[in-house]
């Protein structure tokens, strides 16, 4: 009889609140005001799945501040389980200040310092029920210092032994790092842990350290392009460490699934997107990854699931926000029923 599980998805990660500008279009030093919003990425990929429908908790720390009471009160009335959530005396909670001039432009500025999200523990984790979940999803910036970074990798480690599935969002944050190269052999390492990874392909280089992955790296980004002879060898290097699956996001053209089983690599399956109006890239990374899970806990097969992550991040980028404008189950059917279905 197989055991019931007592949560879909435990997301693990930083958290935040985001002020976002609200003089869309305007650089940075014309800004007159900013709107409040939750982030960071596995906070937002708790509301993500939890307004998708699924039971969800989050492993994060907040100061024991106003700040950590604006997260938290948020994510209650969400119905994100937040029982796992620690406050830090002394630590902040983090920030995140953004302006938006879209199409292209959204100059963004983290306030980490002093950081409650990394200062996770072993014993925080050791609290978590990560063995009682159907998914764990971890990103990439828990992984940049200690101790959230060896915390992740034992809740990873503590998943895997357990049956569940580990998903890795690479969230690649390049000032969050002290040396880029850093970054790519930290997640090099953490590659045996995970079955599925999350990216674009600039932060798949970057994990790899090809030398496509010498691009800037900045948010403002948005590429349509076709996977690149470096970027494919790098993906396929990449599952040759461990995950079973590449999840490859490209913005509103189409994604690409990458899977290996048994030592063969499969050709791509590509997966049309949603083109649509952007007036916000961020937290449209966040929505997919939530439409992944939702489909993976459904047991939907990879191409339907890619084709609903698709969807959330498409109208994500029509939104202001990230964590506060995650659609809803219903939303999201209705836009896919009306953009041509699955």
């Amino acid at each position: 009889m197989e055991t019931q599980q007592k949560f879909d998805v435990i997301t693990m990660g930083r958290s935040s609140i985001d002020l976002y500008s609200n003089d869309i279009g305007a650089p940075f030093v014309d800004i007159s005001s900013f709107a409040a919003y939750v982030g960071g990425c596995p906070t937002n990929i708790s509301v993500g799945t939890r307004r998708l429908g699924l039971n969800v908790a989050l492993l994060t720390a907040v100061g024991d501040d106003q700040v950590g009471d604006f997260i938290l009160h948020f994510l209650k009335r969400e119905g994100v389980d937040t029982q796992f959530i620690s406050r830090k005396p002394g630590l902040r909670s983090s920030a995140v200040v953004l302006g938006i001039e879209p199409p292209d432009r959204f100059p963004l500025t983290y306030y980490r310092e002093n950081c409650a999200d990394i200062a996770l523990t072993i014993d925080d984790v050791l609290a978590t029920p990560i063995t009682e979940a159907r998914a764990l999803l971890i990103s990439g910036t828990g992984l940049c210092k200690e101790p959230s970074r060896s915390s992740t990798l034992l809740a990873a480690e503590l998943a895997r032994q357990a049956g569940v599935t580990v998903m890795l969002d690479i969230d690649f944050r390049p000032d969050q790092w002290h040396d880029a190269r850093a970054f790519g052999i930290t997640l090099r390492s953490a590659l045996r842990l995970v079955d599925v990874v999350i990216g674009t392909e600039d932060e798949i280089n970057a994990v790899m350290l090809t030398e496509a992955s010498q691009v800037n790296l900045t948010h403002s980004q948005v590429s349509d392009a076709r996977v690149s002879g470096d970027s494919l060898a790098a993906i396929q290097a990449m599952l040759k460490l461990g995950p079973d699956l590449v999840i490859q996001k490209r913005g509103a053209g189409s994604s690409l699934i990458h899977t290996i089983s048994d030592g063969v690599i499969a050709e791509p399956l590509e997966v049309p997107g949603f083109p649509v109006e952007v007036k916000n890239i961020l937290g449209a990374g966040d929505g997919f990854a939530s439409g992944v899970l939702y489909g993976f806990v459904n047991g939907w097969d990879w191409y339907k699931t890619v084709r609903l992550a698709n969807a959330c991040g498409a109208i994500l980028v029509t939104q202001h926000g990230c964590a506060n404008f995650m659609p809803t189950h219903d939303e999201v059917m209705t836009f896919i029923q009306n953009h041509g279905g699955f």
